[in-house]
This record gives C-alpha cells, sequence and structure tokens, in this order.
C-alpha cells in the first residue's frame, strides 16, 4: 500500500473510530457540532500514533483509541482557535467554521467536549501504560505546550517587536510540534519502549510542518488548503517565510525532514512509512 492510500485508509478507521463513539449520544445537543468539527482533514496525528504502534507490534484495534484522543483534541483546538477571539477564522476544512455555522456558544462547548472526550478514549482498557498517556497529552495540549504556544502567538499580535527566529521556533514547539510529538512517541508509550528515537525525529518533523504551513500561507491555493491564506503578512506577523525567506525557509524544512528521517535508523526498514510520512509534510498542498 503506498503512503497515501495507508493514510486515507487510516484517516477512516479513525472517523469511523470517533463517529462510532459519538453514536450512543446522539441525541446529547452539542454532539452534533463535535461530530461536524471531526469530519475531514488530514488525520497526519492518528496515522502517527497508528504507525508508531505498528512499529513497536502493538495491533491497530489497540492502538485506535489513541489515534481517536489525538484527533479529538486537535479538532478541539481548531475550533477553539477559529474563535473571534483567538484567530477568528470563517474556513476550515473547506467548510464554514463551527462558530460560523452555529454561533459562539456551541463552539466553545463543542471544543471543551472534544477535549474532555480525547481524555474519556485513553481511558480504554486496550491502551497500554494508559496513565503514561494520558499524563502526556495533558501536558502536550496544556499550558506547557499546545496552550503555551497558541498563548505566545496572540501576544505576539501585540508585541512592540516582531519576534525572533528563536522566539518562533519555541511557539511552534507548543502550538503544532507537542501534539505531533506525543503522536509520534505513543506507539513506543504503549509498548513500553524506548521513546527517544521518536522524539527526535517528532521534533523535527514538527518544525518542518510548521514551516511548511507558513510557506503554504504565501504560496498555496485557498481552494486546495480549505483556510484563508495570506493572514499571517497581512497581520505583520513575523513567520519562518518572513524571517527566511522563502527559498530559504523551504531549504530548512527540507533539513529538518532529513533529520527526522536520520532519527529513525534504529528501526531500520520498519520506518520507511514514517519516513514518507515526514516528506509527505513539505509536499503537501493543505
Amino acid at each position: 500500500m503506498s503512503f497515501t492510500a495507508a493514510l486515507t485508509a487510516a484517516a477512516a478507521a479513525v472517523e469511523d473510530h470517533l463517529m462510532a463513539t459519538l453514536q450512543a449520544r446522539a441525541d446529547v445537543p452539542v454532539v452534533h457540532a463535535m461530530r461536524y468539527a471531526l469530519r475531514g482533514g488530514k488525520r497526519l496525528r492518528g496515522f502517527l500514533v497508528l504507525e508508531s504502534a505498528a512499529m513497536h507490534g502493538v495491533a491497530r484495534a489497540d492502538a485506535m483509541p489513541a489515534a481517536a484522543a489525538i484527533e479529538a483534541l486537535h479538532a478541539y483546538s481548531l475550533v477553539h482557535d477559529d474563535l473571534p477571539c483567538m484567530d477568528d477564522d470563517a474556513l476550515r476544512r473547506g467548510q464554514p467554521t463551527l462558530h460560523v455555522k452555529w454561533d459562539e456558544a456551541t463552539a466553545v462547548l463543542a471544543g471543551d467536549a472534544l477535549q474532555t472526550l480525547a481524555f474519556e478514549l485513553l481511558c480504554d482498557a486496550r491502551l497500554g501504560h494508559r496513565v503514561e498517556l494520558i499524563a502526556g497529552l495533558a501536558r502536550a495540549s496544556g499550558a506547557e505546550g499546545m496552550v503555551l504556544g497558541q498563548a505566545l502567538d496572540i501576544a505576539a499580535e501585540t508585541a512592540a517587536r516582531p519576534l525572533t527566529l528563536e522566539e518562533i521556533i519555541t511557539l511552534q514547539a507548543g502550538k503544532t510540534g507537542a501534539l505531533i510529538s506525543w503522536a509520534a512517541t505513543a506507539g513506543a508509550v504503549m509498548a513500553g519502549a524506548d521513546t527517544g528515537p521518536l522524539s527526535r525525529y517528532a521534533q523535527a518533523l514538527g518544525l518542518a510542518f510548521q514551516i511548511a504551513d507558513d510557506v503554504l500561507d504565501v504560496t498555496g491555493d485557498a481552494a486546495k488548503a480549505g483556510k484563508a491564506l495570506h493572514k499571517d503578512a497581512a497581520a505583520g506577523k513575523a513567520t519562518f517565510v518572513s524571517l527566511l525567506g522563502l527559498d530559504a525557509a523551504r531549504a530548512r524544512a527540507t533539513s529538518l525532514i532529513e533529520d527526522a528521517c536520520d532519527a529513525l535508523a534504529p528501526y531500520g526498514a520498519k520506518a520507511d512509512t514514517l519516513k514518507e510520512a515526514a516528506r509527505f509534510t513539505i509536499a503537501r498542498d493543505k
């Protein structure tokens, strides 16, 4: 199976798991908005969970709750990021953002419910080392991880000066990198194995992913991306592209992907799919 086919299959399987989980709660008012927020997307984080699990001998069915959990958490973050008090976006995954389709209160509540759903999913008895997975996701998504990155991003909008390159790297390590790191190392955590190689892989991958996002914001097609582009330049925000230039940003992303692939050397051919996933992050058009 090609990488693209594997990613598509994993995305469908993760979405099926999420929808089945919510099916029993169909009469709960906020669930229709939760389902809306969960539909679509690349599901790269869920794929990383499943692939890292497979590399460590963890069956897909046993790893699926963790893959679904990271996608529920990621969906919550997007719903809240899109709110008028945050990034104020009207388009996500080619559809109206949740607060546009419904209202701000529904978006806040749906996001809250998606976040708690993530931790409920991680309580599944099939998951090995559940407490470690739960604690790790709490750290990755909280005040020292994703929330920290978003807070730094918001603060940068009113700062007296643009962020430096090192400050942007710190910001993105939380906002984008923390959840990618959790996803990529989840399989090793479930198996009780060394997370070092996958942690190094994820650190380089997460930064390359964000650089690719900055490149797409400048060069991408909004119809393919499914969201508004060119917002960073319009807001005068410093990005990898504004600080490095387009060609140098692309070169930095390519170098990081090489670092990510090198980190997987201990796994040999078993890591080939993760290497393809890394290359995909800087070749994508959305």
